[in-house]
């Protein structure tokens, strides 16, 4: 009778632990490099009064791929067709992986995006004209995007730094995850190619939460 209990207990609490693991599933987003551009910028690139077309939308709400590319420059490299994705934004801004940072020879600091203060500049080549930017360059903090809701759900609140834990044939921890909370998010964690290459994670993928 004793063993009977303590299997049914052992059964229940790995029901449980499913449970919350199922509950705290956090679909993974991996980004490649991309630019985010001004209305300004977008003109100097591309021709007076010109709008992106979009090619596909992403999984953020009002979020999505444009048809246009640049080619990014940097004191050592390049990268041409790099995505700009939209819509547009007051100040541009290009994200690239560490890896992109040593082929194009700038020192970009992991940055919360839209935080450019202190950033390096690159070059970007559109069709019509060429801007120099003067700043702007980040690699993103990895970032989880959520809903007040979803945040209430796994206690936590918006700018708060937490862990995940990843799975698969390189299953491991993240730290340092920054949570970004808006009515305007949809539930997703953003990582670059570089920490998806090393986490062996693909869009669809998922992590679960550590508070």
């Amino acid at each position: 009778m004793e063993n009977e209990q303590l299997v049914q207990l052992i059964v229940k609490n790995v029901m449980t632990r499913l449970n919350e693991m199922d509950n705290h599933k956090i679909p993974i987003g991996v980004s490649n490099r991309h630019v985010h551009l001004s209305q300004e910028d977008l003109e100097v690139l591309f021709g007076k009064g010109y709008q992106l077309t979009k090619k596909a939308d992403l999984a953020q709400p009002g979020q999505f791929a444009s048809n246009e590319t640049v080619t990014v420059r940097g004191p050592k490299g390049e990268f041409k067709n790099v995505r700009i994705l939209g819509p547009l934004r007051k100040k541009s801004q290009v994200e690239i992986s560490l890896t992109d940072s040593f082929r194009l020879g700038v020192k970009a600091p992991i940055k919360e995006s839209g935080d450019l203060a202190g950033t390096p500049g690159l070059s970007l080549i559109g069709p019509v004209g060429t801007i120099d930017l003067p700043q702007g360059t980040i690699v993103a903090l990895r970032h989880i995007h959520m809903t007040p809701a979803q945040a209430q759900a796994f206690g936590v609140k918006d700018k708060d730094i937490v862990e995940v834990e990843t799975f698969g044939d390189r299953k491991g921890i993240l730290g340092n995850v920054l949570v970004r909370v808006s009515d305007q998010f949809a539930l997703e964690m953003h990582v670059d190619i570089d920490e998806a290459n090393a986490c062996f994670l693909k869009n669809k993928d998922y992590v679960i939460l550590h508070k």
